[in-house]
């Protein structure tokens, strides 16, 4: 999945802390270090 946002180590740390956000609160999962994905149904 492409996020058109431009490539600055502010702009990745923002997207970084918004995935770990989202793993914390279980939308997401962890599967490995800064590989996020969609829990499975």
């Amino acid at each position: 999945m492409a996020i058109n946002l431009p490539l600055t180590q502010n702009a990745i740390q923002n997207v970084r802390t918004k995935l770990k956000r989202l793993a914390g609160r279980g939308i997401l999962i962890e599967t490995e270090p800064g590989l996020f994905t969609r829990p499975r149904s």
